[in-house]
C-alpha cells in the first residue's frame, strides 16, 4: 500500500478502478479489501510488529478471528512429510484450529489439503495479487480453499509472483498463527523464516522431528535445538495450547509391525541392494513385494532406486 500512495495519480488510479472491477466481479460476495481500521481486521496481526496496512480476502474472512496454527514446510518433502502434514492437518481443523500455509508446493499444500477435512478449514497467506495463483499446479487447490476456506494477500490485483514477496508474506503466516508446526525443513529453508518470526512475535514453535540421515529434516532438528517443542502427535500441539484434545489423535507409528520387509525397511531410505541383504530374498522377489507395498501406501520409491517405509499419523 506504501508502495501504491508513492506512485504516480494516474498508476493509483488504474489500481483502484482493477480493485473494484474485481470487487464488483462473478465472486463479489466473498471478496473483500480488510483495512487496517477494521472490525474484522484480525487481532493476532494488530499484535504483531508489522501488520500491513491492508488485506486483500476471498473467502471466509471470519477465519481471519479463528483460533490458528500455521504448517509449514518443505517444498520437495518425502512422502512421510506429505503424509504426515495432511493427517495432522486434518486432525488440528477437526479439534478447531484452522491451519494457516502458503499455497506452495509440497508441504503446504498437503497442510492446506488436510484443512479443507476438518471443520475449521484453511487459510491461505499468498504472495501474488488474488487475481493470480502461483504455482499454477495449485489452480484448483486454490478454488477449494476460496470456496471453503479463505485466500488472503497483502499485494495489489495484478502482483506477479516475486521472488522476494514470498519471504516477506511469512510474517503473516507467523502473524495469524498462535503457534508454528514445521514437518520438515532443509537447515536453509523459508520455513525456518517462519519459524523464526514466530518466535520473534512470542507464538510458539513445533517441530516434528525426521531420521538423523535426512536432509529434509535437519531444520527441523535445529529448530528443536533451540527450543522448539518436539511433536510426535497433533494431541502434543493441542495440549500445549491448552486446547480440548479429540481421540484418537494422530501418531507417528509403524502401520504393522508383522510384515518382514517392513521391518527390514526400517525408516531411513534404502536401497534394493541393501534390502536383498537384509532379508535374504530374490531381488526380483522382493520387487514384488514392495510394489504391492507401494500400492497399499506402505512404501515410496524415491528417486536413485530408494525405498522408504510410510509410517501411519
Amino acid at each position: 500500500m506504501a508502495t501504491a500512495l508513492g506512485e504516480s495519480a494516474d498508476t493509483l488510479e488504474a489500481l483502484i478502478d482493477t480493485t473494484w472491477t474485481w470487487l464488483q466481479g462473478p465472486s463479489a460476495e466473498v471478496r473483500g479489501v480488510v483495512t487496517l481500521g477494521d472490525r474484522c481486521y484480525p487481532q493476532s496481526l494488530l499484535d504483531t510488529s508489522d501488520p500491513p496496512l491492508l488485506l486483500y480476502t476471498q473467502g471466509r474472512t471470519e477465519l481471519l478471528a479463528a483460533t490458528s496454527i500455521a504448517v509449514v514446510g518443505s517444498r520437495n518433502p518425502t512422502p512421510q512429510g506429505l503424509a504426515s502434514a495432511r493427517a495432522f492437518s486434518a486432525y488440528l481443523s477437526q479439534a478447531g484450529l484452522t491451519i494457516v500455509s502458503g499455497l506452495a508446493l509440497g508441504i503446504d499444500g498437503a497442510a492446506h489439503a488436510g484443512a479443507l477435512e476438518g471443520a475449521a478449514s484453511t487459510i491461505a497467506v499468498v504472495g501474488t495479487g488474488l487475481d493470480r495463483v502461483y504455482p499454477r499446479r495449485h489452480r484448483d487447490l486454490a478454488h477449494r480453499i476460496a470456496d471453503g476456506g479463505l485466500i488472503v494477500s497483502e499485494y495489489s490485483l495484478g502482483t506477479p509472483p516475486i521472488a522476494s514477496n514470498f519471504p516477506r508474506r511469512n510474517r503473516l503466516i507467523a502473524g495469524l498463527s498462535r503457534g508454528t508446526l514445521v514437518v520438515e525443513a532443509a537447515l536453509k529453508s523459508g520455513s525456518l523464516i517462519t519459524a523464526r518470526l514466530a518466535i520473534e512475535e512470542g507464538r510458539d514453535v513445533f517441530a516434528i522431528p525426521g531420521s538423523i540421515h535426512s536432509p529434509q529434516v535437519r531444520g527441523c532438528h535445529a529448530l528443536i535445538k533451540q527450543g522448539a517443542k518436539l511433536v510426535e502427535t497433533a494431541q502434543d500441539i493441542l495440549e500445549e495450547l491448552r486446547l480440548p484434545v479429540l481421540a484418537p489423535a494422530p501418531i507417528l507409528k509403524p502401520m504393522t509391525k508383522e510384515d518382514p520387509i517392513l521391518e527390514a525397511l526400517g525408516y531411513d531410505p534404502v536401497t534394493l541392494d541393501a534390502l536383498v541383504a537384509r532379508t535374504g530374498w530374490p531381488a526380483a522377489e522382493l520387487n514384488i513385494r514392495l510394489l504391492d507395498l507401494e500400492l497399499e501406501g506402505r512404501v515410496a520409491r524415491l528417486p536413485g532406486q530408494l525405498f522408504q517405509r510410510i509410517t501411519l499419523v
